[in-house]
């Protein structure tokens, strides 16, 4: 089933109504494999967790596109692990993607993020990522139930905008299922989760969570802000 961005909401929700009721592997499968063939990206920080659900993809299609936004700012840890993870699993079609010089000029200093952080990301990750999904039906992200806030209703396939689909494999994954898999394939952790990250995204705006609060709240504390703005839901970031 190819899709086309201009296409009606009921071509998506046709592709969704495939999807329903799977997860995980038999999800990226039925999508990768069946529903949108060649048209079907992941999106992926690198990130504390991103090892599991590459895992999954690359046991579908090792080939399938990765999109890694540069924004710049990422720990050397996460490109070291990036490409740790390349070679573990053998990926073919990582592609960097990142803000265009133009869209730089609004932080010549690269300190926007100190005094409007909701500015940086929409220069260093929504735009560009926007762009580069233009050419794609399909998305998968990371995203689980568990992190919270609108993330807690979270489907595991859903409409992103007219004639795209987002896949969110592992959203029905608890934290000790994570653990599990992780052990069992002994798949290699970020380096910075031993220690004590647990959410990682940008250098600047990313800490250590303080003991009793759940994963993310290392992103962006103290700023009011939970979300990057990749994700939307009902014109909010989710």
């Amino acid at each position: 089933m190819k899709m086309n961005h201009s296409s009606p909401t009921h071509s998506h929700q046709s592709a969704i109504d495939t999807l329903i009721g799977l997860s995980d592997l038999p999800l990226l499968s039925k999508a990768l494999e069946e529903v949108f063939v060649g048209r079907a990206c992941v999106v992926s920080a690198f990130g504390a967790e991103s090892a599991l659900v590459l895992d999954l993809v690359a046991r579908v299609n090792r080939h399938t596109p990765i999109l890694f936004i540069d924004t710049g700012k990422h720990f050397q840890e996460t490109l070291d692990y990036r490409d740790l993870l390349i070679d573990r699993f053998r990926l073919t079609d990582v592609r960097s993607i990142g803000p265009a010089t133009d869209r730089t000029i609004g932080d010549p200093t690269g300190d926007l993020h100190k005094s409007d952080a909701d500015a940086c990301c929409d220069i260093r990750k929504v735009r560009p990522l926007d762009q580069a999904l233009s050419q794609f039906d399909c998305w998968v992200t990371g995203r689980k139930r568990f992190q919270g806030g609108s993330r807690a209703v979270l489907p595991t396939a859903e409409p992103d905008g007219p004639g795209r689909v987002k896949l969110n494999p592992l959203a029905d994954w608890t934290p000790d299922q994570i653990d599990a898999y992780f052990d069992n394939y002994a798949l290699p952790r970020h380096p910075l989760w031993l220690n004590g990250y647990r959410s990682i995204g940008c250098g600047p705006c990313t800490s250590t969570p303080k003991p009793g609060e759940d994963a993310r709240a290392g992103r962006w504390a103290g700023m009011g802000k939970t979300e990057c703005g990749i994700h939307r839901y009902g014109g909010q970031a989710a």
